[in-house]
């Protein structure tokens, strides 16, 4: 096995603190150490790790942030595992704080730029987090455009000081974080988003900016900023896993790419044919979507990955530990024909009380009806 390949696998390795069930009890109830392992959890990345653990043994109740542009359907990612990852940090005593960058997908021209539809969209994921589990105590919606209207000579001063400490290359080297490519033709609006962005985590008065790692350039902006300015204490970047696309090749998920990702108003039909199309070769778990899916989402869920076989197969089993699945896979005494059929399965169980919720309620329902025309945007 080379060196790659054996770094790719460890990566898939899950702890304890991984698959644990969210948990909705206060952070006072842990330890340092236990706080420290379970906000750790969250990060593909931390930079750093000793200033984290200061952080959370001097702050009682540290704040995170992570923005998002209202830009379409959720993904399974932006749904599910985020709202693993929030309950983990309000369990460790965290303040969760989501910056509804609403002004920020205007000017990334999301909804062909229309604020309207773009602010029904946020309202969309709001209820969707609201419906898969994710525990409200300690999370604050903020909406970028009404927040920046409240105190706006405190936030475009810091958007403009950022601004004239950069050149140009350092901004265009952010572009990413929008989803566009530094090559690409950038609209005046794009070249300014990566400073108000950065100028969003002193506004917020973040400590931890718990993004993905495609948000990584502009965070680590702000330290740099940080250390131009003299500031002390610098945020923490604690960057989660960026889950790929379920088709072969796709490093990401797409919102513009229905097959690319499971949404979460997916029928149970939806998901069955998205499942059975994936890419899962044999035997191979680095790069194989389905993998990723019961790393991610399956075990923090559910803490248990059951597959219904044949005797002939290996007669039904119930997997408790995510290792067990590698071993079983890679020897191939696990097949994919037996585990996608089992991955479908405990999907559908996870986003069960999302379709129950749009079908229910009748705001949630009004608003995706409504974001269900509207077309997506790159």
């Amino acid at each position: 096995m080379d060196e790659e390949t054996s770094s790719a696998i460890s990566a898939l390795k899950i702890d304890d603190t991984s698959t644990a069930s969210p948990s909705t009890s206060s952070g006072g109830e842990l330890s340092l150490d236990d706080r420290f392992s379970l906000v750790r959890s969250v990060g593909e990345e931390c930079i750093q790790e000793d200033e984290l653990r200061k952080l959370l043994e001097k702050k009682p109740q540290p704040v995170c942030y992570d923005g998002f542009e209202p830009s379409g359907r959720m993904h399974i990612a932006q749904g599910v595992f985020k709202a693993i990852n929030v309950n983990k940090l309000t369990k460790a005593g965290c303040k969760f704080i989501f910056w509804i960058a609403d002004w920020f997908a205007l000017m990334n021209n999301k909804m062909d730029g229309d604020l309207k539809k773009i602010q029904t969209v946020g309202k969309y994921m709001i209820e969707i987090w609201k419906a898969v589990g994710m525990d409200m105590t300690n999370v604050e919606f903020l909406w970028a455009s009404d927040e920046i209207n409240k105190r706006p000579n405190e936030y475009w001063s810091k958007v403009l000081d950022i601004a004239r400490r950069n050149n140009l290359k350092r901004i265009i080297r952010c572009s990413t974080i929008m989803g566009r490519e530094e090559t690409d033709e950038l609209a005046a609006s794009q070249i300014f988003y990566p400073c108000m962005q950065c100028a969003d985590i002193f506004f917020l008065k973040a400590d931890i900016c718990q993004l993905g790692m495609d948000q990584r350039k502009v965070n680590m902006l702000a330290r740099e900023y940080c250390e131009d300015v003299k500031i002390k204490f610098k945020p923490i970047i604690l960057s989660h896993h960026m889950m790929p696309g379920l088709l072969e090749g796709q490093l990401k998920m797409s919102k513009s790419d229905p097959s690319s990702a499971i949404f979460m108003e997916d029928t149970e039909a939806d998901v069955n044919a998205k499942i059975k199309k994936a890419f899962c070769p044999p035997k191979v778990i680095v790069e194989n979507p389905c993998i990723e899916y019961i790393k991610f989402i399956v075990f923090p869920s559910l803490n248990a990955f059951p597959v219904t076989r044949k005797p002939d197969d290996g007669g039904d089993k119930v997997y408790m530990s995510f290792e067990n699945i590698v071993s079983d896979y890679e020897s191939g005494a696990l097949h994919p024909g037996d585990l996608k059929p089992a991955l479908a399965a405990a999907l559908n169980t996870i986003l069960q009380p999302v379709r129950d919720h749009f079908k229910n309620n009748a705001d949630a329902r009004q608003l995706f009806e409504q974001v269900k025309k509207y077309r997506v945007t790159k």
